[in-house]
């Protein structure tokens, strides 16, 4: 009987295995598991108790993120981005999240594993697809929790009124952005580390009492800002240089706007993530995972309009916007009242952001495309400790060095990628079934749409404003509908779903398409050079291990079925090693 030699049992083996990867990526990249497959798919240790329910999701929602968005992202999407309008990119924001929630939602009712967009994509485009947005997800995890933690001094400094530039050593030899060691930061993603390891269910109720105290907070700060606060600061400027209105920086401002804020939404995603924990998945993740969009949607509106009726947008502080309004008045205390809210919340982010990228990495661990160390669970606190102290040390390591504006524009490109890809799958799963539709259609419909959805991003951008950008833009428009409804007409759905689906099926799935490529082309082309960096690493390190790994565990029986064609390339390579043996 022939035995398969694993690809990194000695370097030989590895080279054989590396001359090997174009048939190997043919092979595994396209490679699809059942919903059956996630959710059976062999743990390393115990498994996650189901402890859960859905105001607890509600919970871990609201405390994900509110926390990072208001308080950390506002103040530069206000004063650098899109002025007193950015209440508008928070609405604009929120309603691309709840549509892409709504994508998350199904999968993860039908579905409820803790692998969230990984496991998404993996059932409808293959392992590729889902490493490179599973990367792409927890590289955003680990950035905007070290921003937020970065941004958790900031207002921890109000709070005793030292400033964050006297908690920051500032190392004269490293490059702009990189030479602030920022120790208060590292301590705090280390703590929570730790109480993320010892229980998913105390972490719930320790972020259940920090998210209601935050949310007194914020109850404090919009009343604060309504009654105190100037609606003339909505229009004018302290610098009369500076542009005026309620637009200054017109409508590109607000859409710009809205793409660095829609970092205040990634923690709905965490949510999902959690899917695996839940007592009843088909009543508590719809009502935790969209209910938390729409909470913290009207929270995020009102404390924006709080924060720019305290301030003309052109002296709202970058870092802590809400107490540096009040640290030079006379009411000193009100600053540091809302310095310890915010505290609160970026505490309550950083803890749900933490679980989730926790446990991306386990389920991407059972899958084999990284090593399955990462999948161990541990047998009596049920967590996956290992993911979870690693991506925690890797986060402190980025948090003390690491500026907000070289994270947060990265995180926001990266998200919108993902949530872009599940909306993109969702309608997939929907009207192509394996075996039984043909998929040409629903492809050909999906890449169309995104190419008309590019062509409008693209004239919105760079086409001078006039009646020639005017009729363009209608045009795409009216092609773009045009395609959603010949689409819905003539192509008819393979797959009803059991428990919970998106409604108006394919029109939310496809505006959620529209938006998220609308608000990736409002970031600047520095993000795109990180991404498409950044993705580049993440293909050469599946060519490298993630695709021979794979290919291992299918042969090995531990992933899929195997096939005599496994077994013929299996049968060869083991020929070719034993010759080179010889």
């Amino acid at each position: 009987m022939e035995t398969h030699t694993s690809s990194f049992s000695s370097p030989r083996a590895y080279l054989r295995a590396l001359s090997h990867t174009p048939t190997r990526f043919v092979r595994r990249a396209i490679s699809v598991s059942t919903s059956y497959e996630e959710m059976s798919r062999v743990r390393s240790g115990s498994d996650m108790r189901k402890t859960l329910s859905w105001y607890d999701l509600v919970g871990f929602g609201i405390g994900g993120m509110v926390g990072a968005g208001v308080f950390v992202t506002t103040g530069r999407a206000t004063r650098l981005l899109a002025g007193p309008a950015v209440v508008i990119s928070y609405a604009i924001a929120g309603l691309c999240a709840l549509l892409s929630a709504f994508c998350y939602t199904e999968f993860a009712v039908d579905m409820p594993v803790a692998g969230g967009a990984f496991s998404y994509l993996r059932v409808t485009f293959g392992e590729f697809a889902a490493f490179l947005a599973g990367a792409n997800l927890i590289m955003d995890y680990v950035m905007s929790n070290a921003a937020v933690a970065r941004g958790f001094t900031a207002y921890f400094g109000t709070v005793i009124g030292i400033s964050s530039a006297k908690w920051r050593l500032t190392v004269p030899h490293l490059p702009n952005g990189f030479n602030e060691i920022d120790i208060v930061a590292v301590a705090v993603v280390l703590l929570i580390t730790v109480v993320i390891c010892y229980s998913t269910r105390e972490s719930s109720v320790m972020n259940m009492i920090l998210t209601v105290l935050h949310i007194l907070f914020i109850a404090f700060i919009i009343v604060i800002g309504f009654s105190r606060g100037s609606w003339k600061n909505f229009t004018e400027p302290a610098n009369p240089e500076n542009a005026s209105g309620f637009f200054p920086y017109g409508a590109s401002g607000v859409f710009n706007g809205a793409a660095m804020v829609y970092l205040s939404y990634i923690g709905y995603d965490a949510v999902s993530t959690l899917a695996e924990e839940v007592r009843n998945p088909m009543k508590d993740i719809p009502i935790g995972v969209s209910g938390s969009v729409i909470i913290v949607t009207v929270l995020y509106c009102l404390m924006a309009t709080s924060m720019s009726k305290l301030l003309p947008y052109d002296m709202i502080d970058t870092e802590a916007p809400f107490s540096a309004a009040f640290s030079g008045k006379s009411d000193r205390w009100v600053s540091r009242v809302i310095g310890v809210g915010a505290s609160f919340g970026i505490l309550t982010s950083l803890l749900v952001a933490m679980l989730g990228q926790a446990r991306y990495m386990c389920v991407i661990g059972r899958s084999s495309v990284v090593p399955p160390w990462f999948a161990k669970v541990h047998p009596k606190t049920n967590t996956p400790v290992n993911a979870s102290a690693f991506l925690g040390i890797f986060t402190a390591a980025l948090a003390l060095f690491t500026d907000l504006d070289v994270l947060l524009n990265l995180v926001s490109i990266g998200t919108l990628f993902v949530f872009y890809m599940v909306a993109n799958a969702v309608i997939y799963r929907r009207y192509v079934a394996i075996g039984t539709t043909k998929p040409w259609p629903t492809l050909s419909f999906l890449c169309s749409f995104s190419f008309t959805s590019i062509m409008f991003t693209l004239i919105w951008k760079f086409v001078p404003n006039g009646s020639a950008k005017a009729g363009l833009l209608s045009a795409c428009g009216v092609v773009a509908i045009a395609i959603l409804q010949i689409f819905y007409c003539m192509v008819p759905q393979a797959r009803k779903p059991e428990f919970w689906g998106v409604p108006l099926m394919p029109w939310i799935p496809s505006t959620s398409i529209f938006l998220n490529v609308f608000l990736l082309g409002s970031l600047d082309g520095p993000s795109y050079v990180r991404f498409g960096f950044f993705s580049a690493v993440t293909v050469l390190v599946y060519l490298l291990y993630s695709v021979h790994a794979s290919y291992d565990a299918e042969v090995d029986g531990s992933i899929g079925q195997k096939s005599r064609e496994m077994h013929v390339e299996s049968k060869q390579e083991n020929e070719e090693d034993q010759s080179f043996k010889v």
